[in-house]
């Protein structure tokens, strides 16, 4: 037992849990957090231009390394601010901690108008995040850590935060700090392995779904494994990307709405669905039994009523599977026939320009073991299918969130994340105005990322959309920028202005030798619909 303030004791818990790296922007009811944070050496303080960017920097940070990302952020409108990247973190699975401030303990719940008061601001985030406390004793402050960081590790992972006033930030206690526990991780049960091993043993032709969830339990070898003892093809979530090689021979990739492939589902008489809710399009067109393997009961059967469920980690589930066949049948020979089916499903992939010759540019520019991270943008669109990925944790998107504004923060917490290899981020003109200030976050803390901001001075899906379906008439979609090499120059970003494919794979691969923050513009005209 040790005396220290709350502050300390949080630094403290903090590292004992091995945090190496903290988003955060400082403020009045944080300063015993941030003056506990500066007495521990293992800890980063990265300081943001905006509460937004400290969620998306740490949900990129999580998503690319596999560690915990965490942001810091004031109350009130700093947590406010922050919640676009919890929703998108709690979208993705992405496991970050959030640590806000609170006002003064006593006028909690008063409504008596104090500095970034919100009644009550626990309940404002409670949608989009897995797990919540508040901390009003400093004695607490370890426990409930560890019991953040068990929440993170255990079960689906998904945002949590912990929200403490300034002083019991301030108290000086006699704490005792928590070693953290370690807890393995559940798989199916006996029952449902025998079912499951019944029917993919039976079957003529499986087909796997696979969705975030692999990747999240760190089970893409397992996963390899399976697929190529049954020989059976695999389709990927946009999240999924990187669970398993696109470039492999049974890889669909990943479906889009208007997939020619859907119409082939009836060749298959199973689906296996691993770590995915099952929720992109071409899953409507499923006519046979579908079995839903997933770490989260209640995503079973939302998309799929009739599922079969089975509750369990992909990782440990995949390994008992893997013994069970093993144990009663030898790996399936290769099917010709579905050879052809999957040939027939990468021909039929329709090319889009200029889309398809501009994402070819970067996926040519881009090591296999570099990080793409996809913005709400025709390219990033695009890049669900024309994008082919083959290593877990290089591919990261909004999810279902698609929100404007996430690519450039989220891909300098992924390269803080992994500084050893190359991160890109792709974003519209529109999106990456929401949070170009990061620039000024990127060049202080020299995080290397390149950016690549396709400029059509508009919102141009939704000005192609009402043109389309409004005979022409476009309003409030129109867009005046800034003049995007004097905006970099200003920040200290390198810059390139890339006015052809080719011209950008080549500014591309040069932006990854310098030891410093790139800006690539690409002007554009509107663009056909992605899909």
């Amino acid at each position: 037992m040790s005396k220290m303030t709350g502050g300390e004791a949080l630094a403290k818990s903090l590292t004992l849990n091995k945090v190496e790296v903290i988003f955060g922007l400082p403020g009045v009811q944080l300063y015993h957090a941030l003056d506990g944070l500066s007495k521990e050496k293992q800890i980063k303080f990265i300081t943001t231009r905006h509460e937004q960017a400290t969620t998306y920097m740490a949900d990129g940070y999580s998503r690319a390394s596999g560690k915990i990302g965490v942001a810091m952020v004031v109350p009130g409108p700093g947590l406010q601010n922050a919640s676009a990247g919890i929703g998108t973190a709690y979208s993705a699975s992405s496991p970050i901690l959030v640590i806000s401030g609170q006002i003064e303990k006593d006028s909690i719940g008063l409504d008596q108008g104090k500095l970034h008061e919100i009644n009550d601001q626990i309940d404002t985030i409670a949608p989009v995040t897995k797990w919540r406390k508040r901390i009003t004793n400093a004695e607490e402050i370890p426990a409930a850590v560890n019991e953040a960081f068990n929440q993170l590790k255990t079960g689906r992972p998904r945002p949590v935060e912990i929200e403490i006033p300034p002083e019991t930030l301030a108290e000086v206690t006699n704490t005792d700090l928590v070693e953290p526990g370690v807890n393995p991780p559940n798989s199916i049960s006996e029952d449902d392995l025998k079912l499951l091993s019944q029917e993919l043993l039976n079957s003529k032709n499986p087909l796997l779904w696979v969705g975030g969830g692999v990747i999240s339990s760190d089970a893409t070898s397992e996963l390899l494994e399976l697929v190529e003892f049954l020989q059976c093809p695999v389709i990927l979530t946009n999240q999924g990307k990187g669970a398993f090689p696109e470039n492999h021979e049974l890889c669909l990739g990943s479906l889009h709405r208007n997939e020619p492939y859907m119409d082939k589902m009836k060749e298959h008489d199973i689906s296996l669905a691993i770590g995915t809710r099952l929720g992109i399009a071409a899953t409507t067109t499923i006519n046979h039994k579908v079995i839903q393997l997933d770490i989260d009961e209640k995503e079973i059967g939302i998309n799929h009523p009739q599922a079969i469920p089975m509750i369990g980690d992909a990782k440990a589930s995949i390994q008992k599977l893997l013994k069970s066949l093993k144990a009663q049948s030898s790996p399936r020979k290769p099917n010709e026939s579905l050879k052809e089916l999957l040939k027939f499903r990468k021909n039929a992939l329709t090319t889009i320009e200029p889309q398809a010759s501009l994402t070819n540019a970067l996926r040519d520019a881009m090591p296999d073991d570099s990080v793409f991270v996809s913005g709400m943008t025709q390219i990033g669109y695009y890049s669900r299918t024309g994008y082919p990925v083959n290593l877990p944790r290089t591919h990261i998107t909004s999810s279902y969130y698609g929100n404007l504004g996430y690519a450039y923060p989220t891909a300098l917490g992924a390269k803080v994340g992994r500084p050893d290899i190359p991160v890109l981020a792709v974003s519209g003109d529109g999106g990456f105005l929401f949070n170009s200030q990061e620039m000024a976050t990127a060049k202080q803390f020299n995080i290397n990322a390149t950016v690549v901001v396709f400029n059509d001075n508009a919102y141009g899906n939704v000005m192609r959309d009402q043109k389309h379906n409004f005979d022409g008439r476009v309003y409030g979609s129109e867009l005046e920028n800034p003049n995007f090499e004097k905006l970099a120059e200003a920040y200290g970003l390198n810059f390139y202005q890339s006015n052809s494919p080719e011209e950008l794979n080549e500014h591309v691969k040069k932006s990854f030798t310098l030891n410093e923050p790139t800006f690539i513009e690409v002007p554009v005209g509107p663009m056909p619909r992605p899909w």
